[in-house]
Parts: structure tokens; sequence; C-alpha cells
């Protein structure tokens, strides 16, 4: 039997199965930091892409031929070693294709999906093909010049951490770099998105330029009930840049709220920090009071644990109908932070007008003239932050 791609093993043996893709041109390591939080819950496997890591190059065919098919074989192979029927997947850009053919061709397999900075379809098939030629011919150093551009924004490119995922890539070897250029040259998963059954989140970068945001919300828009999550800040590889953001939309999505309260209370708290920003949350724990402490409880396994957590509606949707209940009701300042939730929710600015102008209509136009003016600070605000 051939060899298994490499990979490694975090958490305990009995924890929920999770499997992490890497995108191309890193490895495993690109998930070491969420690899070690996820795994207090889960047995989390993460591997690396033939000729990436210790994987050996020789893994997917060398003419031309291979796909992603080819490496969600791979995939399965790996998980059927560890004896798992069932599990989770998360994958970065060319990862997340393999898990959104797993999801299409093999649902049983797959219990939830996440798709991190991935597409549908890669652009034209032609540049791919273009840089397995050029990779071929030589090598990965070729490509090192312009890999932080494309992966990481400006303020980020010259940290330790983007340094050590570029050197992933200088250590590629060519041949299976080139392997997984074919593979990504001949996917297109557009026609068949609506096939995936598994509850799935897609998480975008808003200043990725190799999977622009709107490669996301057409996976979000073909997938039956996908959550969208839009980060502003981030670039292409959004788990190394914004590992936080990323962290908690990921732990909640795996972590469904079982039936007590410390399960509803860790995913509410997850799905909180995702939506309304780790420092907002910060700031209320740090303001509780012990009058105060039941009721943010309440509000954390209630509001956050049990009712933002279901997957009959996206976040998105979900943000569209609190900011018109808030306008109707007249609360400006829950407005201005779900306001700010509504864009990391992945609404763009023309969304947020067009739901005001919804409201005008039904709440009154007094109650959206001052929503209004509310979201128009806020904005104002988060343009000046930027």
């Amino acid at each position: 039997m051939s060899p298994l791609p490499h990979h490694l093993l975090d958490g305990a043996p009995d924890g929920a199965p999770l499997i992490l893709g890497p995108s191309l041109g890193t490895s495993a390591s690109v998930w070491a930091d969420h690899a070690a939080a996820l795994s207090r819950t889960h047995r989390v496997l993460r591997f690396d892409l033939p000729g990436h890591g210790g994987s050996p190059a020789g893994l997917l065919p060398r003419d031309g031929s291979a796909t992603v098919a080819d490496l969600a074989a791979l995939v399965l192979r790996l998980a059927d070693a560890q004896g798992w029927d069932r599990f989770g997947y998360a994958g970065i850009s060319l990862g997340g294709a393999i898990g959104a053919h797993l999801a299409v061709h093999h649902p049983e397999r797959v219990g939830a999906l996440a798709l991190v900075c991935s597409s549908a379809r890669f652009g034209d098939p032609a540049g791919w093909r273009e840089r397995a030629a050029l990779v071929r011919a030589e090598g990965t150093a070729v490509l090192v010049p312009g890999a932080s551009g494309r992966w990481f924004t400006p303020a980020f490119t010259g940290s330790a951490a983007a340094r050590a995922t570029v050197a992933d890539l200088r250590d590629a070897d060519p041949a299976g770099y080139a392997a997984c250029c074919d593979a990504l040259a001949a996917h297109d998963l557009r026609s068949e998105l609506h096939r995936v059954g598994a509850p799935t989140l897609v998480v975008a970068g808003r200043e990725d330029p190799a999977t622009p945001p709107a490669h996301s919300r057409e996976l979000a828009d073909g997938i039956p009930g996908a959550t969208l999550l839009e980060l502003p800040g981030a670039s292409h590889l959004a788990p190394v840049e914004q590992p936080q953001p990323v962290l908690a939309a990921l732990r909640a999505h795996f972590d469904a709220p079982a039936g007590d309260d410390a399960a509803r209370r860790a995913a509410g708290t997850a799905v909180r920090r995702a939506v309304l920003g780790g420092a907002h949350v910060d700031r209320s724990v740090a303001r509780s009071t012990p009058f105060t402490a039941a009721f943010q409880d309440l509000i954390t396994r209630y509001a956050w644990g049990e009712i933002w957590t279901r997957p009959g509606l996206d976040r998105r949707t979900r943000s569209c109908i609190t900011l018109t209940a808030l306008v109707a009701h007249g609360r400006l300042e829950e407005l201005a932070m779900h306001i700010g939730a509504a864009i990391r929710n992945g609404l763009t600015r023309d969304e947020i007008e067009e739901v005001l102008l919804q409201s005008a209509v039904y709440c009154g136009v007094p109650a959206a003239n001052a929503a209004f003016a509310t979201a128009e600070r806020v904005l104002s605000d988060l343009d000046g932050t930027t």
C-alpha cells in the first residue's frame, strides 16, 4: 500500500474527530495554534499536502492529471487509518476545496465543514497550468518574493509568523507543488454546491486577493444554510493573520452546544466574541458585577449559546433581523454595537443601508432617521480606525 500523507494528531483519542487541511504552499504548521486549542474538545488531525512538509511528492500523479478528488482520497485514507467513519473538516484554500469535494461526493463522512479563504473555482485554469510549468522548471523559490503579498496584508508581511509560513513554500517539493496546481486547475464545484448537506461555515479575508470575498459569498450562497464570516484586516491566510477570530468561529461551528449550561456557555462565548469582537466582550466581562453577573451569564447561554448558534439562519441574516428589531425599539446603543457586528458577519455597507431603508417603511421614518445617524457614526469610526 502506498504511504499516507504526513500528519499530526492532537487531543485525546476519544475526542470528536476533526481534520484540518492546509493551503497550497504551506504545511500542517499553518494550523498549529488552532490545533492546540481545538484539541481540548477534539481529536485533531493535521496533514501535509503532497510535496509539502513531510509528505512525499509521489502521492499525486506528476503527469498533469492530478485532481482534488485524488487529494480527497488521501484524506479518506487518513480517516480510515484512524477508524473514523465521520469527522469534521476545516480547510484553507486548496484544503477547503478538498473538504467541499468530500462533502459533495462523500456526504456520509463529513459531519460539519468549514471553508476558509477558499473557492468553488480558483480562477482561470490556464494560470495554474502556467504556474505548475514554472515551478517544475525553476522550483518554488521563484514564487517566494510575491508570496507574502498574496497571503498577508502589508502590515503583517514582516511578522515572524509570515516569514515562517513563507519558508514552507521555499521548502516545498516542486513536483508536489506543481501537481497541486494541476488539481486546482481542474477544480470547479460551482454546479454542485447545492449538494453540500453538512453544516457549513465559510470564512473570508476582506483583503484577500487570491480568493476575494466574492468567492466566499458564492460558496455561502450556493451551500444550503451556510454561514459566512468576513474578517477585516485579513488576507488569504486568515488563520495565520487573524488567529483568534478564526479560532472563535471554528469553535462555535464545531462545538455544537449540548443540552447542558456549560456547553451552551462555551459555545455562546465563542459566537459572542466572533460577532461582537473580543475587545467588546472583554470589556463587558470586566464591567460585570455580582449584581449583573447572572444577567451576563443568561445572555451568553441563551441569546448567544442557543439562538445565535442555531443552524437554521446564517449570521448575515441574523444580523439583518437584529438591526431591524433594534431600530423598531429605538435601542440606539445596542444598534451601534450591532452595526459593527453586522460588518463582522459579512454585511456590506450598502446592505446595511438597505436594511435601514426597509426599517424606515415598517418601523417609522423617525426611528430610521436616528438609526441612520447612529450607523453613519459607527461606520465613520470604523473608517478612522482602519
